[in-house]
């Protein structure tokens, strides 16, 4: 029996910890701070165990990574690079669905001398993403092709029916990551030229993007895309673009909420405030009582604006006190939105990722390639952010542990020993995308 360490038992790792129970030759161990949430994800399986783990706790968290033959960590990413030395150490494959940070990059080296793999980047977005990519880039090249062009959308969202309150969006992860995503740059190339966004003008910066069966969405740019074209190998490309999904109305929420300082991460003490007299911190407008009024002031919109409506709906106007007195506006506003942005019981999440190629092709023939993936979650079951994250990392799993996969360093899954397989089992778990070629 091979025996698998599973570190955290976040939103995402029920479909996962489930799949590799239901194989035969592996035990599966998931080790959380809170040891409640393992034993639910174990729910009394003969082959899981369910155990409490500090990551701080490197003593402990050595002894159980010495135990096991391959390590997924669904922990925070800063927390990757300490797991992977301690993978590195014993000798132990290991997975993550984050995206390789430049500390991770500099273990290849290090993973290839001790004969193991690190694999990451294989959830959703990074991951499947990735996959899909690959296969039709590959595709494209057999066929003499080259890439000039490629966008890639992907975003997380309430099913069409589900999509109940002003902001257009309910927490199947994290709502910190969601928010700090806000604080990030972009970069890429369009047309053969190089666009840089800084974080503060990110949502300004938005599209409107086509899916079709679901209609218009607000795409904008998700961090740097330039690395892709070499990850990606198409260097021909004028157009790459890689961008987030959200329904209409959300960028120019969330620049408003960046603007107004939310997105600082410093605690402070917030003693004896509401809601309202803290918004009126935030605006340095102690004085002003009409809030409203000072708040359409200070961002320069209408006070019947859907931002402040949005502002007002989810309680940042109200005199309801503060939940904590210290703390950072961040938390306080992830506090608040995951309040009241909450998938009811049996409501639908939906993932949407659509990949848009130009190809170019000897004789001067060119063709639109659309792959588009829609998923839903199952009501009152696994939601499908859940599914498309943790599935992928669960094929790969199995795939290193049967040997099926025998690279070594850090890598991500854009090589056909690695994306075939899981493509082909994602799409028997009807996890698969639709593809439309249009000659131009």
């Amino acid at each position: 029996m091979k025996k698998i360490l599973i570190l955290g038992a976040g939103l995402v790792a029920k479909p996962l910890v489930r799949y590799l129970l239901d194989q035969p030759d592996f035990e599966v161990e998931v080790a959380s701070r809170t040891v409640s949430k393992a034993v639910k994800l174990i729910d009394n399986h003969p082959q899981g165990k369910a155990s409490e783990l500090n990551l701080k706790n490197e003593e402990g968290l050595k002894d159980e990574i010495s135990k096991a033959d391959l390590v997924i960590s669904m922990v925070p990413y800063t927390f990757h690079p300490i797991v992977a030395k301690y993978c590195i150490y014993y000798k132990k494959a290991m997975v993550t669905t984050s995206y390789v940070s430049e500390v991770m990059k500099n273990l290849d080296a290090e993973a290839k001398k001790a004969g193991i793999l690190i694999l990451n980047e294989v959830g959703l977005d990074p991951g499947i993403d990735h996959m899909e990519a690959m296969r039709i880039i590959h595709e494209v090249e057999e066929k003499g092709g080259e890439i000039l062009s490629f966008t890639s959308y992907c975003g997380g969202l309430p099913a069409p029916e589900a999509n109940t309150n002003p902001f257009g969006y309910k927490f199947s992860w994290s709502p910190t990551g969601v928010l700090l995503a806000g604080k990030n740059s972009a970069q890429y190339l369009k047309d053969g030229q190089q666009i840089f966004i800084p974080s503060q003008d990110l949502f300004d910066n938005f599209l409107t993007i086509n899916i079709e069966g679901l209609g218009e969405f607000e795409g904008y740019p998700n961090r740097n895309s330039l690395p892709y074209i070499e990850l990606y190998g198409i260097k021909s490309t004028k157009t790459i673009l890689r961008g987030t999904l959200r329904n209409k109305g959300w960028c120019s929420t969330i620049k408003k909420i960046v603007d107004l300082g939310f997105l600082e991460e410093e605690e402070k003490d917030w003693t004896g405030l509401t809601y309202k007299d803290f918004l009126k911190k935030l605006m340095n407008n102690p004085a002003e009582e009409d809030i409203k009024k000072a708040l359409s002031t200070h961002l320069n919109i209408e006070e019947s604006s859907d931002i402040i409506q949005r502002f007002e709906w989810l309680g940042l106007l109200s005199d309801e006190p503060l939940p904590s007195e210290k703390n950072s506006p961040l938390n306080i506003l992830g506090a608040k939105m995951l309040e009241k942005l909450q998938y009811e019981e049996g409501e639908r999440d939906m993932i949407m990722l659509q990949h848009q190629f130009i190809a170019s092709y000897p004789g001067d023939k060119k063709e639109k390639i659309t792959s588009t993936l829609i998923d839903f979650g199952i009501p009152h079951g696994d939601t499908s952010m859940a599914r498309t994250v943790g599935l992928p990392a669960a094929i790969s799993t199995k795939l290193i542990l049967e040997g099926k996969i025998e690279k070594t360093g850090v890598h991500i899954p854009v090589t056909p020993e690695i994306y075939i397989p899981i493509l082909q089992e994602l799409k028997e778990l009807d996890i698969a995308f639709k593809e439309k070629k249009e000659e131009m």
